[in-house]
């Protein structure tokens, strides 16, 4: 078993080591890792269609043979803009599409009870490592130990600024600075709900509701979570293994328990 030191509120190591759980041991594995946050992703993703009538609400005429011109259904009127255009036909500007979406298409990537559980210990133990956590951009003091734990007493925190006081102290001051610019978003995306982008950073773990819940989710690109509530997204964003994670005692009394 490996022990490792737990840091106080100011950044310092208690004389009082604890043994680290067992799931801090499995092996990394990132392809269950990826599929599992794909799967989690798919889950989001709002489904969409074509009304079954789509592209044939328009009153149309065949020209019918012997006028020199293709039989494709036309509008009435005359003109190339408005009048006497093709329609009705998936080949003709303004007709139909062939094989439109449907609704009922399955978009869930399912994947197996147990696979996924298994990919959640890999990436918990992912946190675990200081070169996959450097590795997805965090930035953190050299002389930080992986993972992170902090004293239960942070769960008592109440106000965001001490939150952000604690973090700074436990060596993630360059991670949270990294995080707070935005960037608009290319393409349509900035006109559908999600126009600025953020880097993602510091991940919180608390084993269950606290005051320190409130209090870290008002800064910028830090998530604080229960330890029933993690899921491979969380702790892999993008696919990415090794978030920079910091778990309370608590929370580690939790994962203990995990088989």
């Amino acid at each position: 078993m490996v022990e490792i030191a737990i840091k106080t509120l100011k950044g310092n190591s208690k004389k009082t080591k604890i043994e680290l759980p067992t799931v801090f041991d499995m092996p990394i594995r990132t392809d269950l890792i990826k599929r599992a946050v794909l799967s989690d992703q798919s889950k989001k993703r709002q489904k969409q269609g074509r009304h079954p009538l789509a592209g044939r609400r328009v009153a149309n005429t065949g020209v019918g043979p012997g006028k020199g011109i293709s039989k494709i259904p036309r509008t009435h009127g005359s003109g190339t803009h408005h009048g006497s255009r093709g329609t009705f036909i998936h080949s003709t500007r303004g007709g139909k599409l062939a094989h439109p979406p449907k609704v009922e298409k399955d978009i869930v990537e399912k994947m197996n009870k147990k696979e996924y559980a298994l990919a959640l210990k890999a990436a918990v133990a992912s946190t675990a490592k200081a070169e996959l956590v450097k590795e997805r951009g965090h930035k953190f003091d050299n002389k930080l130990a992986f993972p992170i734990i902090v004293e239960e007493k942070a769960t008592q925190i109440v106000k965001t600024s001490d939150v952000l006081d604690v973090l700074g102290n436990l060596g993630l001051g360059e991670d949270l600075d990294r995080t707070k610019p935005r960037k608009v978003r290319a393409g349509k995306g900035k006109r559908r709900g999600r126009r600025y982008k953020r880097k993602t950073g510091p991940l919180i773990v608390v084993a269950d509701d606290c005051d320190l819940l409130n209090a870290g989710r008002n800064l910028a690109g830090v998530e604080v979570c229960r330890v029933r509530d993690l899921d491979v997204e969380m702790l892999a964003p993008g696919t990415y293994a090794g978030r920079a994670t910091v778990w309370t005692e608590g929370a580690l009394d939790v994962l203990s328990a995990w088989r």
